[in-house]
């Protein structure tokens, strides 16, 4: 056994061993601070083995003790937590040298996957568990992530069927029809390892010229994607695969698609208040474990920074005004709403800065290894302070361990099981094709 495996399984036979002592001393409940503070890694906070959300959407408090997860920051360099804080793209159907070297040289914290990555079956099971086994002499394990929300947006592999887009699932006003239809996407994802995917959309689609949304968008009217959003994060979260509600604080009502250009949303904060934020408030409160931020300027709330990198949005709006305490990603800093217009490595810090604590870079090795570069130095320099940096990985190892990441290999999933359950699914809670 090398070095780096010895080091990551004494990592947590340590944490385990400390588990089973807290656990004897504890007489049933979890001690809270008086004041808690969402980004200070030594309080106690929801942990790896927390409860899913209730039949009501609530998340249940039943995580072990947040000094389990400092311990494990404790035990991380500051080049595998700035490793981290980035979700990286990669290049063809197979790993290959700059794929490890991401994780070899720069403990990458994961990655996302595109419909160019994944043609079959056999080989979108040999990529994910390769990844996994060159990722095993790291410290921690991958997130490994796609955009699967069913309809136009699906990286299943070919052989699977497409779910129904989410219109015609909240066409159907039930939200039992979410969960189910986002439970078959989490089992067809799991089996093959992944564990995030970057759904369900909670934008609320009211601009009909909208080029990037329409019927990726539950419906028209804040409370019917609410109802629909919130059973899909439940049926995904029900199979392991962590749910990411996006595009905070709402793209529906936008004209220009952001993979492009930087799309301009006038909007004031009392309108966002009323009608986009609605969804993301009820996510929030239905303890919501990521939230993707959109790459859209609101120049009344700031003219300067586009939501993704912008601290009125994402440290004023959503951290403090609507208190969320989980994990923040950007969405992917290679589209042209940030390409066009700004340095993607100063927008990477900037997010950093703001309050957020994933920087998804999709493409490019190049650009991927810029912004680690640029976070590096930003560390160095001070500009991230090592608190701050400590505040944004403690986030995200909490919930690793929440949906117990690991390295081991997937069995795959049946392609032939899931489109059976998909064409029952399409017949009973449908009815249409």
């Amino acid at each position: 056994m090398n070095r780096a495996k010895r080091r990551y399984f004494a990592l947590w036979i340590v944490m385990l061993a400390a588990f089973l002592v807290l656990s004897g001393c504890r007489s049933g409940t979890t001690a809270q601070p008086s004041d808690p503070d969402p980004n200070t890694p030594n309080q106690v906070e929801t942990g790896p083995d927390s409860a899913l959300p209730d039949e009501n959407g609530k998340q249940e408090e039943s995580e072990p003790p947040a000094d389990l997860i400092a311990s494990q920051l404790e035990q991380l360099t500051t080049a595998e937590k700035i490793g981290q804080l980035v979700l990286v793209g990669m290049d063809g159907t197979k790993p290959d040298k700059h794929t490890r070297q991401l994780l070899d040289d720069y403990q990458v914290g994961g990655f996302i996957f595109y419909k160019d990555n994944i043609t079959d079956s056999s080989q979108a099971l040999n990529l994910f568990n390769q990844l996994k086994e060159d990722n095993a002499s790291n410290p921690l394990p991958l997130f490994l992530s796609v955009d699967e929300e069913g309809g136009r947006v699906s990286r299943l592999p070919s052989e699977f069927s497409k779910m129904p887009t989410a219109a015609k699932i909240g066409g159907t006003g039930k939200a039992e029809t979410a969960a189910e239809a986002y439970r078959i996407i989490g089992q067809a994802l799991s089996g093959f390892g992944l564990n995030l995917d970057f759904a369900p959309v909670l934008d609320v689609h009211s601009n009909p010229d909208n080029p990037v949304i329409g019927d990726r968008a539950f419906g028209t009217t804040p409370e019917e994607v609410s109802l629909m959003g919130l059973a899909a994060m439940k049926g995904l979260s029900d199979t392991g695969v962590i749910p990411v509600v996006k595009h905070f604080p709402g793209h529906g009502d936008t004209s220009v698609d952001s993979h492009l250009g930087l799309p301009v949303v006038e909007h004031d904060l009392e309108r966002l208040r009323e009608f986009e934020l609605k969804p993301f408030a009820d996510a929030i409160e239905s303890g919501a474990d990521m939230v993707m931020i959109a790459h859209i300027l609101l120049p009344k709330l700031d003219a300067e920074h586009p939501a993704s990198f912008s601290p009125a949005v994402i440290n004023d709006l959503l951290r403090q005004e609507m208190g969320y305490e989980g994990v923040i990603i950007s969405d992917d800093m290679t589209m042209g709403a940030i390409t066009e217009n700004y340095k993607i490595e100063q927008a990477a810090v900037d997010f950093i800065t703001a309050g957020g604590n994933i920087v998804l870079v999709g493409h490019n090795y190049d650009q991927e290894i810029a912004v680690i570069e640029a976070l590096t130095l930003a560390v160095e320099e001070g500009k991230i302070s090592r608190d701050m940096l400590d505040q944004r990985v403690y986030q995200i190892l909490k919930l690793k361990q929440k949906y117990a990441l690991n390295n081991e290999p997937a069995e795959g999933t049946a392609a032939k099981a899931i489109n059976a359950e998909i064409s029952r699914y399409v017949k009973e809670y449908i009815g249409t094709p």
